[in-house]
């Protein structure tokens, strides 16, 4: 199985002075981006529903470098809880300049026997827990702010069955991304939504069942890491992307052409 050489990124000052929230930070893909925006200077808060230990260790150990980070309970099926950990982002940090709408889930099975409790399960997390994090993130965000969705290529691409409504969640993402360029680009801010493909994490093994059924899919023949979204997050959360605004970016390596 392939090993990506360990990465250490030294304290940056690309986003100095800049404060960022992180829906779902305490493991995977959040955890990443959580560590990446710290380490290139931001002051980052970011919510957890239930791995109250994971939180903890991760505010431990990105303050052990030398990074500013606050953990905040809310559940992203709870859209009182996703307002106020904006509110609390806030006043924790003393504003907000990036927004970063990572917490999502998943559930597989075909449209006929899909449970129903699952299905308003991952439409409160993955549409209504974004838009409300972005509802309530816009007034504080100014000139140079940064919405920045994690979506997914299964918006439009499913390679396997049983990823029906997982799909639409992500393509409802995709579209809002889209209509809010029109909205925010007036005022400074933009909006851009990354796609992840396969991703290696606790919850996507690179060795699990799911993953033999894609790797002959995949062009690199391998899964991608958490730090390559994450770092498409820091570019795009940079004054470098400036004038990159509504793009749908696939972070998959190549398995979507």
């Amino acid at each position: 199985m392939y090993r990506r050489p360990a990465f250490h990124s030294d304290m940056t000052t690309a986003l100095a002075g800049r404060r960022a929230l992180v829906t779902g930070g305490s493991r995977g893909i959040g955890a990443e981006i959580v560590r990446r925006l710290a380490s290139d200077g931001a002051a980052v808060g970011f919510t957890y529903a239930a791995s109250t230990e994971e939180a903890q260790k991760l505010v431990a150990e990105v303050s052990a470098d030398g990074g500013t980070v606050v953990a905040i309970q809310a559940d992203s099926r709870n859209p009182e809880q996703v307002a106020r950990s904006v509110d609390e982002t806030v006043d924790k940090l003393g504003g907000l300049d990036i927004l970063v709408n990572n917490a999502g889930v998943a559930y597989i099975a075909d449209a006929e026997s899909f449970p129903l409790e699952e299905f308003e399960r991952l439409v409160a997390i993955n549409i209504r827990g974004v838009f409300v994090a972005t509802q309530r993130a816009i007034p504080h965000l100014g000139e140079g702010g940064r919405i920045i969705n994690i979506g997914s290529i299964n918006a439009y691409w499913s390679p396997l069955p049983g990823l029906s409504v997982y799909a639409m969640t992500k393509g409802a993402v995709a579209g809002l991304t889209r209509g809010l360029v029109r909205e925010l680009g007036p005022r400074g801010i933009t909006v851009n939504n990354i796609q992840p493909g396969p991703i290696a994490t606790d919850l996507n093994p690179e060795d699990g069942d799911l993953a033999e059924s894609l790797r002959p899919m995949l062009p690199l023949g391998h899964y991608g890491h958490p730090r390559d979204v994450a770092s498409a997050v820091s570019y795009l959360a940079s004054a470098e992307a400036a004038y990159i605004n509504g793009v749908n970016w696939n972070v998959d390596g190549g398995i979507t052409v």
